[in-house]
């Protein structure tokens, strides 16, 4: 029999978790909450490690308020760590800006925190939540292996042979998204010949609330702050305990960073003392490192017939601006006013109209940061002099322009 619901969620991890949330308290005309499904491929309520890795994420001031809005950030604030202040610097070269939260009347432009926290503080939220209002039901783990358009639902089967039905679908589901494909929505994908190692590290000199993005020849450096309160462990297994914990994310050839990554730890930070600098000072810890495959993936339809995506499913970008997930986290705003605007106007949720206006409002922003994403990428990867000269006099422009530093900054910021 089939199992009827307002809304299915393809993916239950960072987007898909946040969508749920987003919609938990959401009545329809009758009164009664939205039923929600999740459908997700990894047992998140029972290991949740499968799904949020120990990777770090630059929140937005924009996505900070929005959690805080959902009663998530209560249980992240002690455990993200804010940005105060950001270095901009071009290895070798002049050009440099300082982006300062006392100058845009903010306590902070961003936060820091580990991806396998905020999953936990969502699915917490989300199931405190669910302990009331009783309308998001798991399937986990499960895929969806097939799905049917009708004119007024959508009919999904999973691999466990559940049959579903929806009036809208939300691909929450990455990269790889399993509804893009059998929507047959096409995509363009360009590989930027580029690998992302990350890591923490600590260094002996305390990061004091700075970020730094650091150009280099080879690739930028992102040092972002990280909160002291979960230690990290070298190779050896020895523990760090002082107050600068920071999250590298060193973007480099592959090859180059495949060699990074096979160097002994006392060669690892001699290479990335070289290459970034005495900011804060010797690097003291390395802890684990792993290399991502750095490519931008856009979809060429946002919506197709009761069916709408959302986050990684729709955008994959270049880390260099931290952008990514923030972006996401507009996706899922958007769509979750667009609902609740459809339910209080008494029309279909999952309508063309709805849909094309959610498609309308986001394409606006995909294409502004995905396009100063592909820029920075283009032009800090880049050694030509005149681009060199070009890239080292815009850093001083929008460090003196006050009118360019603010419009910058309100865009990182999220808004």
């Amino acid at each position: 029999m089939k199992k009827e619901f307002d809304i299915v969620i393809s993916g239950g991890g960072l987007s898909g978790a946040l969508m749920a949330l987003s919609l938990s308290d959401t009545k329809k005309p009758n009164g009664q909450h939205l039923s929600v499904a999740i459908v997700e491929a990894n047992p998140v309520l029972t290991d949740a490690s499968l799904t949020f890795d120990d990777r770090v994420l630059a929140l937005s001031h924009g996505t900070a308020s929005y959690l805080e809005s959902l009663g998530v950030w209560q249980s992240l604030k002690n455990v993200a760590e804010p940005i105060k202040n950001i270095h901009i610097s071009d290895r070798g070269f002049y050009g440099k800006a300082r982006l300062y939260a006392k100058h845009h009347q903010v306590n902070a432009l961003g936060f820091v925190v580990e991806m396998s926290l905020l999953g936990q503080a969502l699915l917490t939220t989300l199931k405190e939540k669910n302990a009331v209002n009783a309308n998001v039901t798991w399937f986990a783990p499960d895929k969806i292996s097939d799905i049917t358009w009708q004119k007024k639902h959508v009919e999904l089967t999973l691999d466990s042979s559940e049959q579903l039905s929806a009036k809208l679908l939300l691909a929450c589901d990455g990269a790889h998204s399993i509804c893009r494909k059998l929507a047959n929505i096409s995509i363009q994908e360009s590989d930027y010949n580029q690998s992302a190692l990350i890591a923490n590290v600590s260094t002996a000199i305390a990061h004091k609330n700075l970020a730094f993005e650091r150009f280099t020849e080879s690739g930028p450096i992102a040092m972002l702050p990280l909160s002291a309160q979960t230690n990290i462990c070298n190779s050896n297994g020895a523990r760090s305990n002082n107050d600068s914990r920071c999250s590298l994310v060193w973007t480099l050839p592959p090859e180059q960073a495949q060699n990074m990554n096979e160097l002994s730890e006392s060669q690892f930070k001699i290479e990335l003392e070289r290459a970034f600098g005495s900011w804060l000072g010797a690097i003291t810890h390395v802890g684990k490192r792993a290399i991502y495959p750095l490519k931008l993936l856009t979809a060429n339809e946002q919506v197709f017939h009761r069916t709408a995506l959302i986050g990684n499913a729709s955008h994959t970008i270049h880390p260099i601006a931290g952008q990514g997930f923030n972006l996401g986290v507009r996706d899922v705003s958007q769509m979750a006013t667009l609902i609740n605007t459809a339910l209080n106007n008494g029309t279909d949720i999952g309508s063309f109209a709805a849909l094309s206006e959610y498609a309308k409002q986001r394409n606006q922003d995909h294409q502004h940061v995905i396009g100063l994403t592909d820029s920075l990428v283009t032009l800090f990867s880049n050694q030509l002099p005149p681009l060199v000269t070009g890239r080292n006099l815009g850093l001083k422009a929008m460090n003196y322009l006050t009118p360019l530093k603010n419009a910058i900054v309100r865009k990182t910021m999220g808004y």
